[in-house]
């Protein structure tokens, strides 16, 4: 099988890619959340309050309790700006004198409600569907509370101790607070870089603090701002029906109760005070317009925790392998089947192809390896020996000893794998110190020479840099570098190259090759593209349907396929070997990939296969096939020595032709049965 090759990373591509330009870090100015004229104008209200609010008892012109009964219910004046109440004081001193308690009060309550809210949403996210259900039921209870009911039974129990009842009030909101951090938790958790933490041997509360938090930080922000300006009308509100601070004690609620009585008249009463509280609550909430106008909507997906079993404890099948997968099965908890029976070994120092289309389970097969499955997907069946250790029923903390130490991750989508909250230094530095012992000065020594090492010559600048200032190349490689900052043994790639332009993409399979050879590592690389698979890899494994249906050594498979399914692929394989003609048109396999929970029996490829017969209907156990003296790949088609007698192969050119090239006829398929095949 010819192969067209991949050009080697070295001299003036290395240094083309490299010295890619990196753009500026920010833009100068004033920050993006204060060029919004609403926002503006909010932060320097609220900015103004608090500093006079706290600062009154320093300027006011008239004490709150000084009397002028000559001049009551007055309007504004030279002596009084915003005019007197009805006994005479100076509304301005008043205000002001009395916006320090509900501010204070307003900041207690979200601070008790983000404080419970919080940590018991992040819980939840973590520990899966069992906390999250006796959480959820925990927080409805408190939801169905009367609260406002409950807050008068509170007061006439222990009086009118406004900031008790305003953090007993932050207890009933901390109902409300959980169930929308609890969606953002959950959502923040899926993304890779989540993730990769995991894989770097990073404990829960440090994922937690370090990469789930930050990433809620938007949502939490305006939630807390919204929440702020409820609370401070509750205490106005409070205050307004009599359970305020005493008499000569100001408060707006007292003050706008005071000029609700006084409306007809001496109008004028009302306005400050109401000004000034509705310029409060307008200010807080164009300060969480503004930083909502931030976030990007996305769909927020609730997750289940994957629960893990027992497997079995059988003698290898192959002493030399470094990984053994045995019978393999993936499911969704309740639900349908994802992968059955998947095997495989991996000998040091080679490399393993996963390759099939999409939905064929090869991203599961790979992230069940280091136990980062999807919540709400756990393995079901069989066994990963990782040198000799059974992986499958180790709890988090016993993974976290193998994630990045020994088993790295090279994610498909390298500016998703980043967390853009931090720099390229602070992402490696970080795990270096964790996995190597070492301390900082040194941890970023070690970053720079991964990064010279993964292609980058000027590592310095780079470690400055933050992911959302690399191209797709250049963070790409430093993804591989902060897979190898543990020094694994073994490195699975899921479909590293996939997001990447050609030119980059022959780069990376470069440097991955150079990494094999100069290392001894180990790599898992998933992949869709056959190319790929033939340039970089040892060993192949071909999935359909949750299944592998053919392996061996990629040499055997690729030159001389067993099954109809891999010579279909081969025959939709877009490369065209040199000295070929090009076909008229692409050829594609005919159909699709049948959902999980919607496989049929026996042969799972019999709908698409022009092959199929009745006898291709019923379960059958995969063949021995590809034997290379030291290993046997296998291969699932009953067909398969019909196949091999008759020297079945596909041309692209002719709709789904077979040429019979050896002298044993193939028997024709049943005429009952479907006939796709390879359509060009």
């Amino acid at each position: 099988m010819s192969v067209l090759p991949l050009p080697d990373m070295d001299g003036a591509a290395a240094d083309e890619v490299a010295t890619e330009p990196v753009p500026p870090s920010r833009r100068r100015g004033l920050p993006q959340l204060l060029r919004r004229p609403g926002s503006g104008l909010g932060v320097a209200w609220l900015v103004f309050l608090v500093i006079a609010s706290f600062t009154a008892p320093l300027w006011r012109p008239y004490e709150v309790d000084e009397q002028d009964l000559a001049h009551r219910l007055e309007g504004p004046s030279g002596a009084h700006w915003l005019g007197t109440d009805p006994n005479g004081r100076d509304i301005l001193s008043r205000i002001f004198t009395a916006g320090a308690e509900p501010l204070l009060v307003s900041t207690l309550t979200v601070l008790v409600a983000f404080g419970i809210g919080i940590p018991l949403a992040l819980m939840a996210a973590q520990r899966g569907r069992r906390t999250e259900q006796v959480t959820s039921r925990l927080t409805e209870i408190v939801m169905a509370l009367p609260s406002t009911i409950l807050l008068l039974a509170v007061i006439g129990v222990i009086g009118i101790k406004i900031y008790l009842v305003m953090g007993i009030l932050g207890v009933l909101i901390s109902a409300v607070v959980y169930r929308i951090m609890l969606g953002v938790a959950q959502s923040v958790r899926q993304r890779l870089y989540v993730d990769a933490a995991r894989v770097n041997g990073l404990g829960s509360l440090a994922v937690n603090l370090r990469h789930v938090l930050p990433g809620m930080a938007t949502v939490i922000a305006v939630q807390a701002a919204q929440l702020f300006g409820i609370a401070l009308l509750i205490q106005s509100g409070l205050a307004f029906l009599g359970f305020g601070p005493a008499e000569p004690q100001p408060s707006w609620g007292v003050m706008i109760q005071t000029a609700s009585q006084h409306i007809y008249d001496a109008p004028w009463l009302m306005v400050p005070t109401g000004l000034v509280l509705a310029l409060t609550v307008v200010a807080v909430n164009e300060l969480a317009d503004a930083i909502a106008g931030k976030v990007t909507a996305e769909r927020v997906v609730p997750r289940r925790r994957s629960r893990v079993v027992a497997s079995s404890t059988a003698a290898p099948a192959d002493p030399d392998a470094v990984l053994e997968v045995r019978d393999l099965s993936v499911a969704v908890d309740g639900g349908p089947q994802l992968v059955t029976g998947v095997s495989f070994a991996l000998r040091p120092g080679r490399v393993l192809g996963l390759v099939g289309e999409s939905g064929c389970g090869k991203t599961m097969t790979a992230r069940a390896l280091l136990g980062l499955l999807p919540d709400g997907v756990s393995v079901s069946g069989g066994s990963i020996l990782w040198q000799g250790r059974e992986l499958v029923g180790l709890p988090d903390s016993r993974l976290n000893d193998v994630r990045g130490r020994e088993i790295a991750m090279i994610s498909q989508e390298p500016m998703v794998a980043l967390d853009p909250m931090f720099s390229v230094a602070y992402q490696l530095i970080q795990p270096i110190r964790r996995l190597r012992g070492v301390g900082r000065a040194e941890a970023r020594k070690i970053a720079a020479e991964l990064l010279t090492s993964v292609g980058i010559v000027d590592a310095e600048r780079v470690l400055k840099t933050y992911p959302h200032q690399l191209s797709g190349g250049m963070a790409q490689r430093v993804c591989i570098a902060l897979a190898l900052t543990g020094k694994p043994k073994l490195l699975i790639a899921d479909e590293p190259t996939t997001a990447l332009d050609v030119t980059v993409q022959a780069e990376i399979l470069s440097l991955l090759r150079a990494l094999v050879r100069d290392t001894g590592l180990s790599v898992v690389i998933v992949s869709h593209d056959l190319g790929v698979v033939a340039d970089i890899c040892d060993d192949v494994a071909v999935m359909y349907a949750g299944e592998v249906v053919e392996s061996g050594s990629v040499a055997a498979v690729l030159d001389d396929p067993a099954h109809p399914y891999t010579m279909a692929l081969l025959g939709a394989n877009p490369h065209v070997p040199d000295g070929e003609p090009v076909p008229r048109r692409l050829a594609s396999i005919a159909g699709t990939v049948p959902p999980p929970g919607s496989w049929p029996t026996g042969c799972r490829f019999a709908a698409r296969c022009q092959f199929a017969q009745e006898q291709c209907t019923v379960p059958f156990v995969p063949f021995p096939a590809h034997g290379d003296g030291r290993a046997t790949g296998s291969v699932r088609c009953i067909r398969v020595e019909e196949l091999a007698r008759a020297h079945v192969t596909w041309d692209a050119d002719d709709v789904g032709a077979v040429v019979l090239v050896g002298a044993d006829p193939l028997e024709p398929a049943d005429e009952t049965a479907p006939t796709a095949g390879v359509r060009s």
